[in-house]
C-alpha cells in the first residue's frame, strides 16, 4: 500500500476502501486518486487551525456542511480525531440514505465522537442537536447558496474559522442574466457580464468576492488560495477565514457599493446581516 504516494501511512485503509475511494483489493483508479489527493490537501490546510485549537485547549468541534457521502470528515477523524481524546465532527447533510450510511460506517470503525445529522444548511442553526458554538465550520462543493447558509451558520455559532470550498455560484449569475437589459442602460460595467459565458463566469468570482467581505464585515481574517492544481478540479477556489473580532475597515460599505454598482441590490439579505 505503500507505493500509493497519496495514501499518507497513518491512514486506515479499511476506511478507503468503505468510502470507495480505493478497491477491495486496494487499488486505486484515476477518479478516486483525483479525490483523494482533494480531500488530502484540504486537510493540509485544516490540520494547522485544529491543531491551534487545541493548543488553546477547550472543546474542539467541527461541524462540516453538505457532507454528502461524508469523505472530509471520516478522513479529518482518521488523520486527526482519532489520536485524541477529545474534539467532535458533525456531519450535515440533507439526503437520509447518505446520513444513515455514514452512522453505519462510523459506528463500524468505532468513530464515538461523529454525528450525523439529516438537516438542511439552513435549519442547522436551530437544531437542538448542535452545540451552541461551533470552533470550525466546512463546506467542501456545498452547491450554490448552501455556502452560504454555511458562512451564516458559522456567524451564528461565533466559529473561529472557516473553510470553504465553493461550488456551482448559480444565485448571483441569474440576477445578473435576468436584469441585463436594465444594466447595460445603467452602467457600462455590464460588458463584463454581457456574454453568456461571461455572466457565468464573473458571477462566481462575484459570488465568491461578495463572501470574502461579508466575512471581514464580521471580523474575520480571509484567505483565499487555490485547493489543488486546476488539471484536479475546476471547482478549485479555498477560502479561509480566521475569527480575529475587528472587522475590515470598509469591508461592508464596499460589500453594498458593489451590490449596487452592479444593479444586485435585491441580494442585500443574502450578504449583508
Amino acid at each position: 500500500m505503500s507505493a500509493i504516494p497519496e495514501i499518507r501511512p497513518e491512514q486506515s485503509i479499511e476506511l478507503l476502501k468503505e468510502l470507495h475511494i480505493l478497491t477491495r483489493d486496494g487499488k486505486l483508479n484515476q477518479d478516486s486518486r483525483r479525490k483523494l489527493k482533494q480531500v488530502n490537501h484540504l486537510f493540509h490546510f485544516i490540520e494547522p487551525l485544529l491543531a491551534e485549537l487545541a493548543a488553546a485547549g477547550g472543546s474542539l468541534t467541527l461541524a462540516d456542511h453538505g457532507a454528502g457521502k461524508s469523505y472530509l470528515g471520516f478522513i479529518l477523524y482518521d488523520l486527526y480525531f482519532k489520536h485524541r481524546d477529545a474534539g467532535h465532527i458533525y456531519g450535515i447533510e440533507a439526503r437520509a440514505e447518505l446520513v444513515q450510511h455514514s452512522r453505519d460506517l462510523a459506528s463500524r470503525l468505532g468513530f464515538t465522537r461523529m454525528t450525523f445529522l439529516g438537516l438542511r444548511v439552513e435549519n442547522a442553526i436551530e437544531s437542538a442537536a448542535l452545540p451552541g458554538q461551533v470552533d470550525v465550520v466546512t463546506a467542501l462543493h456545498a452547491c450554490d447558496t448552501a455556502t452560504d447558509d454555511a458562512i451564516r451558520f458559522a456567524l451564528h455559532k461565533r466559529a473561529r474559522f472557516i473553510v470553504l470550498v465553493p461550488c456551482c455560484q448559480a444565485e448571483v449569475a441569474s440576477v445578473l442574466r435576468r436584469k441585463k437589459n436594465e444594466s447595460f442602460a445603467r452602467t457600462p460595467l455590464s460588458e463584463l457580464w454581457r456574454h453568456p459565458i461571461h455572466t457565468r463566469e464573473f458571477g462566481s468570482q462575484v459570488t465568491n468576492a461578495l463572501r470574502c467581505l461579508q466575512l471581514e464585515a464580521h471580523g474575520y481574517q480571509v484567505t483565499v488560495t487555490e485547493l489543488v492544481g486546476w488539471e484536479h478540479s475546476l471547482k478549485n477556489e479555498l477560502i479561509i477565514a480566521r475569527h480575529t473580532g475587528t472587522a475590515h475597515n470598509n469591508a461592508a460599505t464596499r460589500l453594498e457599493w458593489i451590490l449596487h454598482e452592479l444593479n444586485l441590490d435585491e441580494l442585500q439579505a443574502r450578504f449583508i446581516y
